[in-house]
């Protein structure tokens, strides 16, 4: 994918509990440790290896390194402020390419799941879209099964707009489009 304006090197983003910090190889072993889950992934895009390789994490980076150097993606490591000091998880952003109708992704460690980390984060995010990048809209798409994901959108103030069969690691399934505009983050924003 080759981005149309290609995207800044990720900046280092903080939320009340969080910190978000681009992704680096040190945390591969954290990665290859707390990633591979099937109550994580099951509802992941098909491309993601299952069961997941002992070098899975390895390669996941070095893909990630290489997106953020050619500023087609941004990869953030979600950090929490009272520890642990490794990752729990990681944050995905990348502009639209008019076709996938996502722009976003994300995966949180089951131990830290139902404490809203994840919302905190994809609001962080997509404040840095709309306020830093100037984005004017943002798609996601999840699993319709995937109601952790499917809640973090509706917070958000998305409007479902498509339903469409997905390939997830999982097989394939139902899928949830949703779009967010700019301006409807900014009012509920601004109202809360």
């Amino acid at each position: 994918m080759t981005a149309p304006h290609p995207m800044p090197p990720p900046a280092v983003l903080e939320t009340p509990r969080l910190v978000l910090r681009p992704v680096r190889r040190k945390d591969i072993p954290v990665i290859q440790h707390r990633f591979p889950h099937w109550e994580i992934v099951q509802y992941l895009d098909v491309g993601i290896p299952w069961p997941y390789p002992a070098d899975g994490a390895a390669l996941y980076v070095e893909t990630c390194l290489a997106e953020m150097q050619r500023g087609e993606k941004a990869h953030w490591a979600l950090i929490p402020k009272s520890g642990p000091v490794d990752l729990i998880g990681m944050i995905s952003l990348w502009p639209d390419d008019g076709v996938s109708r996502n722009q976003r992704g994300f995966w949180l460690a089951r131990e830290f799941q139902r404490r809203g980390l994840m919302s905190e984060a994809a609001e962080r995010v997509t404040a840095y879209a709309f306020c830093d990048l100037g984005w004017p809209e943002l798609w996601f798409a999840n699993a319709q099964e995937n109601y952790g994901s499917r809640r973090i959108k509706e917070k958000q103030g998305a409007r479902l707009v498509d339903l469409m069969i997905g390939r997830f690691v999982s097989g394939p399934g139902p899928q949830m489009v949703w779009h967010l505009l700019r301006e409807n983050w900014v009012a509920r924003q601004a109202a809360q």
